[in-house]
């Protein structure tokens, strides 16, 4: 989602007593109808006078900024925090000189096959996101917003596959037509052993008719492939998430009278899929807690008409944690939590609620007697309790980066060029233009080898004195609370940001993230993790060929922030750990950039935007 105000923090307000017997709420979920992904061909004008969903904003619900491309209210979805003076722990990351665990890698989905899918009847975006899961010989990649399909060779299968058209929608905006469909963003997949069956979750936002104005109505669309082979049938299940009392929803009582389920990610035990979502106002201002969604897993395995589903409401004053960002584990290898009739753990994070932008503590949740889901879902249950931890903080500084040729820069500052060929005024940049790393909201969640590992970015300084971004990472005893490890991965010369770790079942693990720094173009990295040693030292997977250069921040386009991502993805498939993360695969001058075509360098990048994604896989 790419839309993003600043809050009171005021407006969220959450209880500190003990947890209460709150019961879940009863919804229903709806089969829709079934899909297969098929590749849609690249075209399309290099640019047009609507590059950007009028309807939405450039950014995010990270950390602050505004920015607004269009004449109705945008969605508020951001937590207002304090700014810490830093941390003083670099961590102990050295750059190591080879790559001992890695097997191989690829170029996944870039910003060329997102904007020009479907014939280029699609909008720019930025940032990607990510969303990856392997399996059963099949790596399938999901950013903003298309999809691909590869063997584990790095052959694409499929795609790229726009969202709308997987989902069954109408195309995102119809250059002949100038009709608009639905918003689809925030995608997320997973495979699950178990049931042999890939899960893929979008949030989407309707529209009033064609037009571009949403209507209000937004619903989590849950894809479940009808085999264990990707390229085949999928049924697609619709869940209703503005939550005012229509549709089956509770009314939660969101600000302009729709909520929003942003930032869905997902999970599973041995009985339940799990969805998460950040709850905001969708036309007014207002965080109203995460929402955390349990649903049959055996149910949408088998392709049934009306899973059960039930949805604890993380705003509620009996939640003594402020709920922000709670992220479901997934399990590698189908070996889960069995205890209190099966339990699927949960984490989030907390530096945001506080003026001092620092936290020294961590929430473990647990919904447990998930085996109940067929049976009687009302009987699951919830429960939260603190974790202490080594201090974190949300990152407070831009990140720097290398300079180098930067085609959309360079014609914004060159006279004439901007005026001509995009259609803007002349903007110069006197150095090379910063990027935006993550807040301190928790990342990406494994429970593997017993324990509960999770990833969030955090503010340290770097060697020369400067705010900077490190990785923390946690590995925690679900049972107990206790923690195995906990440091934070950083670097005294680059920002390591959106951190994601993925564990196989013995213990071994990696940590992938984007380097960047006035000597680093935006590089794909990662390190080593297990419970005993911590994280290992940085290691670069596919180094960048350029900056980063795209159109967030810059005015007349993408407003806001410099964006760069939200969240990155990595998974455990057996001994192999899958990690993809963004970063820059070529570079391209400004007399390229103006060659014809036009802006694609070659086939590389679009008019707007040049990031990639880099798939790599470990062998443990």
């Amino acid at each position: 989602m790419k839309t993003r105000l600043l809050i009171a923090l005021a407006a969220v307000t959450f209880a500190t007593c003990a947890m209460g017997t709150t019961p879940p709420t009863a919804l229903k979920l709806q089969k829709g109808g079934t899909t297969v992904p098929v590749t849609t061909p690249l075209g399309g004008a290099p640019l047009t006078s609507l590059e950007q969903d009028p309807a939405m904003s450039a950014g995010d619900a990270d950390s602050g900024g505004n920015g607004e491309l269009g004449p109705q209210p945008v969605v508020n979805r951001s937590i207002v925090h304090g700014h810490p003076a830093g941390l003083g722990s670099m961590g102990h990351a050295l750059r190591a000189k080879s790559n001992p665990q890695l097997a191989g890698g690829f170029d996944g989905l870039n910003f060329r096959d997102q904007r020009y899918a479907n014939h280029g009847n699609q909008f720019s975006v930025e940032p990607p996101d990510q969303g990856l899961c392997a399996g059963n010989g099949f790596v399938m990649e999901s950013v903003n917003d298309v999809l691909a399909i590869y063997d584990r060779s790095g052959n694409k299968l499929v795609g790229p596959v726009d969202l709308n058209t997987f989902y069954g929608y109408a195309a995102a905006i119809n250059r002949t037509t100038g009709a608009f469909g639905p918003e689809v963003t925030d995608p997320t997949c997973y495979y699950d052993a178990d049931t042999q069956r890939w899960f893929q979750v979008v949030l989407t936002l309707d529209r009033v008719g064609t037009s571009s104005s949403l209507s209000g109505n937004n619903h989590l669309d849950i894809a479940v492939s009808q085999s264990a082979d990707p390229t085949g049938a999928w049924n697609v299940y619709r869940l209703p998430a503005q939550n005012n009392g229509t549709q089956g929803t509770p009314d939660h009582g969101c600000a302009g009278g729709f909520c929003l389920g942003d930032y869905p990610h997902i999970g599973a035990d041995a009985h339940a899929f799990f969805v998460t979502t950040n709850e905001f106002a969708l036309f007014g201002s207002g965080f109203y807690g995460a929402q955390i969604y349990a649903i049959s897993k055996q149910a949408l395995a088998a392709g049934d008409p009306s899973p059960n589903v039930v949805l604890f409401n993380g705003g509620d004053p009996s939640i003594p944690a402020p709920a922000f960002t709670v992220w479901p584990a997934i399990s590698s290898g189908g070996v889960h939590a069995g205890a209190h009739g099966g339990t699927e753990y949960l984490l989030s994070s907390d530096a945001v609620f506080y003026d001092s932008g620092t936290s020294d503590r961590l929430w473990l949740w647990a919904v447990s007697n998930t085996q109940a889901i067929d049976s009687s879902p009302m009987a699951l249950a919830l429960d939260v309790s603190p974790v202490g931890v080594q201090t974190y903080a949300v990152p407070t500084s831009l990140a720097q980066q290398k300079a180098g040729d930067a085609p959309l820069r360079d014609c914004f500052a060159a006279p004439g060029c901007a005026p001509t060929y995009l259609g803007y005024p002349t903007i110069v940049y006197s150095t090379p233009r910063e990027l935006a790393v993550n807040d301190s909201r928790m990342q990406q969640v494994s429970f593997a080898n017993g324990k509960l590992w999770g990833t969030l970015d955090t503010d340290v300084l770097l060697a020369d004195g400067s705010h900077g971004s490190g990785v923390a990472y946690f590995a925690i005893d679900p049972n107990t609370g206790g923690v195995f490890a906990n440091g934070t991965l950083a670097l005294p010369d680059a920002n390591l940001t959106y951190g994601t770790a993925a564990v196989t079942q013995s213990g071994r693990g990696v940590i992938a993230f984007t380097v960047v720094g006035p000597n680093d173009y935006p590089s794909a990295g990662y390190a080593s993790l297990d419970a005993k040693l911590g994280a290992g030292d940085v290691h670069i997977a596919a180094a960048g060929a350029g900056p980063w250069d795209g159109f967030t921040g810059i005015p007349y386009l993408g407003h806001g922030r410099p964006r760069w991502g939200d969240y990155g993805a990595a998974a455990a498939d057996g001994n192999t750990i899958w990690t993809a993360s963004e970063y820059i695969a070529h570079s391209c001058t400004l007399a390229q950039y103006l060659t014809v075509p036009l802006f694609q360098c070659g086939g590389t990048r679009g008019a707007l935007g040049n990031w990639a994604t880099r798939i790599s896989n470990f062998q443990l």
